[in-house]
């Protein structure tokens, strides 16, 4: 039989396989698949070859949406996946017995060149460069075949054949996008684990689909872990479908869950998912699930042929836009955990450095540079610092070079940078380069304008955080001063500044100069802004945070009650800011001793974080092991020792016996086992903590705190970001950051990080393992420095500390365990 040869557009790389898989909803994924294979076929203007593979053989469907063009070629007679592979078992045990001793992947590549994959493939656009290969020839003996088909078989007499297949057909073409049939099975697996790059999974709202798709998603990601010829990276997206756009709380519900309804939803549970298949402690899939549900509609019922002519300008309701979307993170290969903006500044930095390779640097340097610029104050607010970094210096440097020192844009990039190097700890680089700007800034401008000044509001802000609070002050003060003359003291520029000077006079220790300062920012922001904007709230934190350190403790519990109800009145009780509004309350009462609305602080929180984040992230069992801590202040020690089981149940389960998160758990609940008399119990436990202590200091720590680079992470990270710290605000992630700099050896960085955890380390409120951590290390801090006044002040600190929560125990409070 003569056959028609395919002449495909070159690609200038291999490409990729993506398979599409559903554990149920076969329409939706066909559906979701021929779509995404047209838009990718019409890209660069039509020149990019992209073939359709259905490998659904029980239920073959793919066809469908292209039976015009299929008709006018004979539909239904061409022969496809399934007598191409079944050609192929035949020539693979032929090479088996003539040429026997070849290795796995020589023996795959001689029966992938001996039998052409052309003649069961076909054209189905005339218009781009799609193809597909049909699931097999629909005679009277298909089904017959296709029982037949031994997968098992063919996959155990080569291993390697399935894989070598994949990297045979994206030699030929930049897109192979496969149609994985729903379920379990040997087909199944072999399109979801040895063939994909990608792995697109659907699913619909109910708990079988999620957990359908869990359990393909951890099979192929355990089964490239556990195989040495497999180590290949396989990047998930999952695609919600079937959701209804109209009924808001219902969808709303689907996505993110309400635990007290026992209602689990699908982001919460698919974050959990992705931070163990790519072992990062955090992930969030907020700005991709904004843009990407797949909603319900009569066209993804029915399985209309929308692929034949997909919308134009379709609306944010149409599915054309959310499959263009979807290719938005797909095609490139970026992260479903990072935001659409990140990918839109990373996508035009590449175009433009694209560009500056032609030979067209100038004309694309400038928009290059603005996009460095804001592509690392993105990064900055991720707390990714190090990739922040060099995005501001790469943006500095294309400015500088372009437009001069004297440049306003050139002093922008280098403010952004001066700025990341203070929040980042590299106070000397921060100092350094301030200096230069507000040399420039005056030069050029002059002292009083509002660039000179922002500039040396960024210097005194450094200069405190070097514990320079002379000079500091002074700045503060020269900036505010100048401030009021150009705008007067009615104005929010004036206000902003003179809560920094309160911050800075709060830091040093003038207490009593600092309130005057916040409660004049406070009224003045109150009449300005209304009481419950967001500048005014932070201000009424601060100045009850203050009141606190002053013993004031009635005024600042209410003054901070004030800001959890306005914070939950504004965004909801599960919000980020609203849960820290709860905790820093949960301090000012614990050092009240009213240990009962700590109690119920804490398991509002505990509530709101499992909501928000789940039952087992790490958040929701920091806070659990402080209720656990309550509740054993107040004497109800079986609540804390279920709390703590439950804890350190979770922590074996997710993070090892050995973690220094789990070993820290059992040591409380050695202490909790203890006081209830169960000394045997208590013994065994400690005894485990000693003997996963001693395999820790003999094997290394297999967690760390580290920034990941979410650019360049593997199939499965072999080390974790600190546990219970990924809030940078918490004690324990500042700790952690603080035990870096220690080991790094950064002298100046530690000490200035240390003195800023003095006071938090030694409050009532703070669990006694953590303290006692805490402790250890500011005292290693002041000893590594010689500075024995500094050692002395924070040693009768402790013990003041001590002695008040001894007197509260004889009265009848005990307010923290010691």
């Amino acid at each position: 039989m003569e056959i028609t040869r395919i002449t495909l557009p070159p690609i200038t790389a291999p490409g990729e396989v993506t398979t599409f898989y559903s554990f149920e909803s076969g329409t939706a994924r066909s559906v979701a698949l021929s779509n995404m294979a047209m838009l990718l076929a019409g890209r660069q203007n039509a020149t990019v070859p992209v073939l359709m593979i259905d490998w659904d053989i029980e239920s073959p469907g793919l066809h469908h949406y292209f039976d015009q063009q299929g008709q006018a070629q004979g539909a239904g007679q061409q022969p496809g996946v399934l007598e191409y592979f079944a050609a192929c078992q035949e020539h693979l045990r032929l090479v088996q017995r003539t040429t026997p001793g070849l290795d796995d992947a020589a023996l795959a590549l001689r029966v992938l060149e001996a039998v052409d994959w052309e003649p069961y493939v076909e054209r189905v656009d005339q218009s781009r460069p799609l193809y597909l290969m049909r699931a097999g020839c629909f005679d009277d003996s298909y089904g017959e075949r296709a029982d037949r088909m031994d997968w098992d078989g063919l996959f155990a007499a080569c291993p390697a054949f399935f894989r070598s297949f994949g990297e045979h057909m994206v030699r030929q073409f930049r897109h192979v996008l496969i149609d994985a049939r729903s379920g379990r099975s040997a087909a199944v697996s072999i399109c979801t684990t040895l063939l994909p790059r990608k792995l697109v999974a659907l699913f619909t709202p109910n708990q079988r689909s999620l957990e359908g798709l869990a359990g393909v998603v951890n099979r192929a990601i355990e089964y490239r872990c556990s195989h040495e010829d497999e180590q290949r990276p396989l990047l998930v997206y999952p695609l919600p479908c079937s959701v209804d756009s109209a009924d808001c709380e219902r969808r709303l519900q689907w996505r993110r869950g309400e635990v007290h309804k026992g209602v689990g939803g699908y982001q919460p549970t698919l974050e959990k998912l992705l931070r163990q298949t790519y072992g990062m402690a955090q992930i969030s899939l907020d700005s991709y699930f904004d843009e990407v549900q797949l909603q319900q509609t009569s066209s993804m019922s029915s399985g209309d042929h929308l692929a034949a002519s997909p919308e134009r300008g379709g609306d944010r309701f149409s599915l054309t836009r959310t499959f263009e979307v979807l290719l938005d993170w797909v095609a490139e290969g970026h992260f479903p955990w990072q935001s659409r903006a990140e990918i839109a500044l990373l996508d035009n930095i590449a175009a433009a450095r694209a560009l500056s390779i032609d030979g067209i640097a100038t004309a694309v340097s400038l928009p290059l540079a603005a996009d460095l610029k804001r592509l690392g104050e993105l990064y900055q607010q991720q707390g990714r610092y190090r990739q922040s970094g060099q995005c501001f210096e790469e943006s500095a440097t294309l400015r500088q070079r372009l437009l001069g020192d004297d440049h306003a844009d050139t002093r922008a990039s280098r403010a952004s940078l001066a700025g990341l190097l203070r929040q980042s700890g590299k106070l000397d680089e921060a100092v350094c380069l301030y200096t230069l700007l507000a040399g420039a800034c005056r030069r050029l401008l002059g002292a009083d304008h509002p660039e000179t000044l922002d500039v040396l509001a960024g210097m005194a802000a450094t200069q405190a955080d070097m514990r320079a609070f002379p000079q500091a002050l002074a700045l503060h003060e020269e900036v505010t001063a100048a401030w009021e003359r150009l705008v007067g003291p009615n104005h929010v520029q004036f206000l902003s500044s003179l809560a920094s000077q309160a911050g800075a006079q709060a830091r040093s220790g003038d207490l009593s100069r600092a309130r005057y300062g916040f409660e004049r920012v406070l009224e003045g922001r109150q009449r300005l802004l209304g009481t419950e904007h967001e500048d005014t709230l932070r201000c009424t934190e601060q100045l009850a945070t203050l009141l606190c350190e002053l013993g004031d403790l009635g005024n600042a519990r209410k003054l901070q009650d004030e800001v959890v109800l306005a914070r939950e009145r504004h965004a909801g009780a599960d919000h980020i800011d609203t849960v820290r509004a709860r905790e820093t309350l949960a301090e000012i009462v614990a050092t009240l001793g009213d240990l009962d609305a700590v109690r119920g602080i804490q398991e509002t929180l505990a509530r709101s974080r499992e909501r928000r984040l789940g039952a087992e992230h790490p958040e929701t069992l920091s806070i659990k092991l402080r209720l656990a801590t309550t509740l054993g202040e107040q004497g109800d020690l079986e609540a804390a020792r279920r709390i703590q089981q439950h804890v350190v149940h979770q922590q074996e389960r997710m993070y090892g016996m050995d973690d220094g998160e789990t070993l820290r758990s059992k040591k409380m609940l050695a202490a909790t086992l203890s006081s209830q008399g169960n000394a045997s119990a208590a013994r065994q436990l400690v005894e485990t903590v000693r003997q996963g202590t001693d395999r820790l200091r003999m094997g290394g720590m297999a967690c760390g705190a580290h920034e990941s680079d979410l650019g360049t992470v593997g199939i499965k990270s072999a080390s974790f970001e600190a546990r219970g710290g990924s809030d940078p605000d918490t004690l324990d992630h500042k700790l952690a950051q603080l035990q870096q700099l220690i080991d790094n050896q950064s002298p100046r960085e530690a000490r200035a990080l240390a003195d800023s955890l003095r006071t938090m380390v030694l409050r009532p409120s703070v669990a006694h393992p953590l303290r006692r951590r805490g402790v250890a290390m500011i005292k290693q801090v002041y000893e590594q420095e010689g500075d024995l006044g500094a050692l002395v002040a924070f040693l009768k600190a402790e013990l003041t500390s001590v002695s008040g929560a001894l007197i509260d125990a004889v009265g009848g409070k005990v307010v923290a365990a010691q």
